[in-house]
């Protein structure tokens, strides 16, 4: 707990400001005299909830937020100045997860909100932000290729615009903020994941020519308070963040030094913007998190006493048993009562918090997907050790089956590390044993790459020679592939229910969505009957819930024939 001594408690906290050719002193231990303090005036609220949702914020952060709305008379509240901002138009990429999904659309809720106009293209852009992934070495590169082709851009730009600004928002920009912003001179602003709301003034120190950073780690930002504005208008699903930052201290892993401690949104929140995406025709949301069943809502007085829930069986944590507050059972079952016709997933969990309540639930409710993403990393139990998984093989196993017993018919996902600190070739081949006996539906599989600052990096040794690494790799994936192709070949002949999601990229004479094990289901574009003969035969659309005749597999994808529209209510009561 010590490394978040003296950090800062709201988002709007310290940020670092470069004159041209200067250098700042960044994180905690750095000289920050000579940089200025921010602005009291950095917009805090932007589209408001209903009262009461925001209790989850910090006692300090909040008392800060209303000495600033108090004071700031309103023009001053959006430093960038809306008339200056209105000039401006933006354009956002996304690297990485679905978290980064999610972050992009609540940085452009925020840059929206002060005035700020989104492009169509880097072309046509003033500022292009890039949010960003450090899971892998490979992520990082990735960026890094972007910025140079983006180096480019900015020297042919016309000299009669003004100068285009670069901007590195998310993980990568919490890592390697000094290297980013001196290595080339060629990206303005940097702002971590809890540094969002302060992007206006970044923004506009750097349209004065300055650079400027910004990425303390906060113990309670959740962005509880700002609606995301859907980067894909018109979409048929949406991502939904529920909590942020890990505990679990995996020693492989990066994301608590790059998203800090976990803190939950209030439950109010997160059901006011499901709502919201229901009433806009929202047919799918994915509950987000980096550990997204050890969700805890602490906001609520009257739940501090509440008993931790236990752990699956044979599963521990580094940590102690966090009591109180409403869990990850409690918002799922809310969440699915929202609306009969939207579907519930959520990602990604952590095996160790399943409780039966959360399983039974997803067994119980017809919207709540039957499909679980486990992630294992590894079928040895000495590299799970090594890993500080908090699990053995056997333990997992055991997980699988109770999961298999209370969710019949559930579809499972999984991530892989090949080539780990230590993996032996016994190690490897234990798990690749243990993808025949699971069998997943879906899988992730990568191979590892040392990160700075984990338990790894300081403790263990990066020894499976690349060659070494990608060769396992390759075999997990070969054996991964088989055994997807047979558990999808199960599937042929039986109907599923599919949300339609648009035209398939392949064909324009064919459609694709997903079934409710998220695996994608193509099938003819054809006119087909509703269900309830209700309505004349049409062409099925975005949106929509059709059934489908599986008439092929492969390990990515199915095949199949239309046979109807029905709805989610009308399906679930047939089965």
């Amino acid at each position: 707990m010590g490394r978040w001594r003296g950090r800062s408690r709201g988002s709007g906290a310290f940020s670092a400001v470069l004159p041209p050719g200067g250098r700042a002193a960044l994180g905690t231990g750095g000289d920050l005299s000579s940089a200025p303090p921010p602005s009291p005036f950095a917009p805090r609220t932007l589209l408001r909830l209903s009262p009461g949702v925001r209790r989850g914020e910090g006692q300090r952060a909040k008392a800060a937020r209303v000495r600033r709305d108090r004071r700031a008379p309103p023009a001053a509240r959006s430093p960038a100045g809306r008339g200056h901002a209105a000039s401006l138009a933006v354009y956002l990429e996304t690297y990485g997860c679905q978290m980064n999904v999610s972050d992009a659309e609540i940085a452009w809720a925020i840059l929206q909100e002060s005035g700020y106009a989104r492009a169509g293209g880097p072309a046509e852009a003033d500022v292009i932000l890039l949010v960003t992934c450090s899971v892998r070495e490979k992520a990082e590169q990735t960026i890094w290729n972007r910025l140079r082709q983006l180096k480019a851009l900015k020297a042919r730009r016309p000299r009669d615009r003004a100068p285009l600004r670069i901007g590195i928002l998310g993980c990568m920009a919490e890592r390697l903020k000094e290297e980013i912003l001196h290595r080339e001179k060629l990206v303005d602003v940097v702002a971590g994941p809890d540094a969002y709301r302060d992007l206006p003034r970044l923004l506009a120190l750097a349209e004065s020519g300055q650079r400027a950073a910004n990425v303390l780690l906060s113990l309670d930002e959740t962005y509880a308070d700002i609606l995301p504005v859907q980067t894909s208008a018109g979409g048929t699903t949406a991502f939904v963040s529920i909590m942020r930052g890990c505990d679990n201290m995996c020693s492989y892993c990066i994301v608590p030094f790059t998203r800090g401690r976990e803190r939950s949104r209030p439950v109010a929140s997160i059901l006011q913007e499901v709502r919201l995406l229901s009433q806009q025709g929202v047919k799918e949301v994915t509950l987000l998190g980096q550990n997204v069943n050890s969700f805890r809502d602490t906001s609520e007085v009257q739940f501090q006493s509440a008993a931790a829930p236990a752990l699956s069986r044979g599963f521990s944590t580094v940590y102690r048993a966090k009591p109180g507050g409403l869990r990850f059972a409690h918002l799922l079952d809310q969440v699915s009562r929202i609306d009969p016709e939207m579907r519930i997933r959520f990602t990604s969990p952590h095996p160790k918090d399943f409780p039966d309540e959360v399983l039974q639930l997803i067994q119980e409710r017809h919207n709540i997907c039957k499909q679980l993403h486990l992630p294992a990393q590894s079928g040895s139990t000495r590299v799970l050790e090594a890993m500080r998984r908090g699990y053995t093989r056997e333990a997992y196993l055991e997980l699988v089956q109770h999961v298999r017993e209370a969710i019949p018919g559930v579809s499972l996902s999984s991530d892989f590390i090949a080539g780990f600190c230590g993996e032996t070739e016994d190690d490897h081949q234990q798990t690749v044993s243990l993808l025949r006996e699971v069998r997943y539906n879906v899988g992730f599989l990568f191979a590892y790459s040392m990160r700075q600052k984990t338990r790894a990096y300081h403790r263990l040794q990066d020894d499976v020679p690349a060659d070494v690494k990608k060769r396992r790799l390759e075999e997990l994936i070969a054996v991964f592939r088989e055994e997807a192709a047979r558990a999808n070949e199960a599937l042929v002949g039986q109907s599923q229910l599919v949300l339609v999601e648009g035209p398939s990229k392949r064909s324009a004479s064919e459609l694709c969505g997903r079934n409710d094990g998220n695996i994608k289901v193509i099938f003819p574009d054809t006119e087909t009957p509703d269900a309830g003969g209700c309505e004349a035969a049409a062409r099925a659309r975005p949106g929509d819930y059709v059934l489908v005749k599986v008439t092929s597999a492969t390990s990515q994808s199915l095949r199949g024939v239309l046979l109807c529209r029905t709805s989610l209510s009308r399906a679930a009561g047939c089965c």
